[in-house]
């Protein structure tokens, strides 16, 4: 699943869907949750079901649920819509949780045709809990990718993040890091609400890459383009990377690179990741 960029749509606001999907974005959020208010959250879940029902889009698209029975009702009611990629489960910190929706999309697409295990699932990492039980989360079922909350897992913490947000380092690694052991696709980096500042906006995504992330979630049609070239390998990048490849197979085992340095096992895996995220 090779997803850089996220972009996040209030589920109250169908006139934006067909919108972000046209954006370049390699996945629309349909968010039913948060961006949502009280009064606005049957509606919006009449109107996300209504746009999932027509032709599958060139773009991945997932619904940001609820919390609770409402979250619960929302999965029941996207998941036999033919354009749905997967579920966003926000405030997720338990295994439990991942097992009961497993079992919701099951039944669903065992009713609409669909292969079993077709519909993935993004577990929102918002609280100290779901920080520590981020290891069950990434080994749970249809699990595609953990994302991070940061503004609820903030005031979970109690910490206010400073312009470098040292403050939540170890909870981006521990979610880095649980991705990797479970072998799935790395996390994107949480949202920013910097849009207007492109720059800064694009010095803070290129440090979540430095960090393991390999994507970034987005607010703003205008962040999409900034993620999709800093999270995409450079040309040069992918070069280096075919040509560590080339040198290794013929040289099987150890060879020496352009730069004469050696050339490993562990240097060709960073080189296939490379050409895989390309």
């Amino acid at each position: 699943m090779t997803v850089r960029s996220w972009l996040y749509v209030p589920g109250d606001r169908p006139g934006r869907f067909a919108k972000a999907a046209a954006t370049g974005a390699g996945a629309v959020v349909l968010d039913l949750e948060d961006a949502v208010p009280p009064a606005g959250k049957d509606d919006a879940r009449a109107a996300v079901v209504d746009w999932l029902a027509g032709p599958r889009a060139d773009v991945q698209v997932w619904v940001r649920v609820g919390t609770g029975q409402r979250g619960a009702d929302d999965v029941a009611a996207v998941a036999r819509g033919a354009r749905l990629t997967g579920v966003v489960l926000p405030k997720a910190s338990s295994r439990a949780l991942l097992e009961r929706v497993h079992d919701q999309l099951l039944a669903a697409e065992d009713a609409t045709g669909r292969a079993p295990c077709s519909i993935g699932v993004s577990p929102l990492v918002e609280s100290a809990a779901g920080v520590l039980a981020a290891p069950a989360l990434a080994g749970g079922p249809r699990v595609r990718c953990l994302q991070l909350g940061e503004v609820d897992l903030a005031a979970d913490l109690g910490v206010t993040p400073g312009p470098d947000g040292a403050e939540l380092l170890l909870a981006r690694s521990s979610v880095v890091l649980a991705s990797a052991a479970a072998g799935i696709t790395p996390p994107p980096a949480a949202v920013s609400t910097e849009f207007r500042d492109l720059a800064a906006f694009e010095a803070q995504t290129r440090r979540m890459v430095a960090l393991g992330f390999r994507g970034r979630a987005c607010i703003h049609p205008a962040q999409v383009e900034v993620v999709e070239r800093v999270c995409r390998p450079t040309p040069e990048e992918v070069a280096a990377a075919r040509d560590v490849l080339a040198r290794l197979d013929a040289s099987p085992g150890v060879a020496v690179g352009a730069d004469g340095r050696l050339l490993d096992e562990a240097v060709a895996r960073q080189a296939r990741a490379t050409l895989g995220l390309a």
